[in-house]
């Protein structure tokens, strides 16, 4: 399985302008399996989401369905959504024949206060594609890892994130953690530029299950990478060095 990450630059609340240049970005981009954009990528970062925040069958979603169809993977990334007045960052995995799974964050950045205006999350969401079992997290929830442990149900994690300058190296450092404790394939998708109260450089990457790089963003510009995702090696790996039967239940 191929998967390409996107770090982009999110033009504050301009969903239309975000949802073109993301759409450009894919299309340079041929023949992923799976395109992964960061959180909240049609509006940036907003804990304030009234006037922001879409219903359930908004533009956003609409579009992934759309360029899922068009380009025949799976769009996966974090919006801003309203439910019966509630408001949730939710993570939807589109799938080219428009079928939908999502995740609502369950770890809430209170510290940024996201925790006064949005809804938390609570049940892990695990989807199946092309053979690949992935568990859907966003940003916060990367400093958590008992949400995150593999109880052998997942192969890959999707972290997708708003994360600033002033962290990226617990950012960098968790994700390898994540990769190795797990004993799963990391993505970690994070938007450089600027919003109203804070400053991204990206640092998106893709790390095997030893804890290695094999996919890069350049630091601080809009770039994309891809990696693959390797099954054979990763069930080998698992059985070989079967780490996740001594886990702490």
């Amino acid at each position: 399985m191929k998967v390409t990450i996107l770090q982009r630059d999110i033009v504050w609340c301009a969903p239309e302008t975000n949802l073109r240049r993301a759409s450009e970005a894919i299309d340079r981009n041929p023949g992923a399996d799976i395109y992964v954009l960061p959180e909240m990528f049609s509006t940036g970062f907003c804990t304030e989401p009234h006037g922001v925040a879409e219903g359930e069958c908004g533009a956003t979603l609409m579009w992934m369905q759309r360029k899922a169809a068009e380009v025949n993977a799976a769009i996966a990334g974090s919006v801003a959504v309203e439910v019966e007045g509630r408001f949730y960052n939710r993570f939807y995995f589109v799938k080219p024949d428009g079928g939908v799974a999502y995740y609502d964050k369950k770890h809430l950045f209170t510290y940024g206060g996201e925790h006064l205006r949005f809804t938390a999350g609570a049940e892990r969401k695990i989807v199946e594609f092309r053979g690949v079992r992935i568990l859907l997290q966003v940003c916060y929830d990367l400093r958590f890892p008992i949400w995150a442990r593999n109880r052998g149900d997942y192969d890959m994690i999707l972290y997708v994130a708003s994360w600033p300058t002033p962290r990226i190296s617990a950012w960098s450092a968790l994700l390898v953690a994540r990769a190795i404790e797990n004993q799963c394939y990391v993505a970690g998708v994070n938007r450089v530029g600027t919003d109203p109260t804070c400053e991204y450089n990206g640092a998106s990457v893709v790390i095997n299950p030893y804890g290695e790089v094999i996919a890069e963003c350049a630091t601080g510009k809009e770039c994309e990478a891809f990696a693959e995702v390797d099954m054979v090696a990763l069930n080998a790996f698992r059985e070989k060095f079967p780490v996740l039967n001594d886990a702490d239940i």
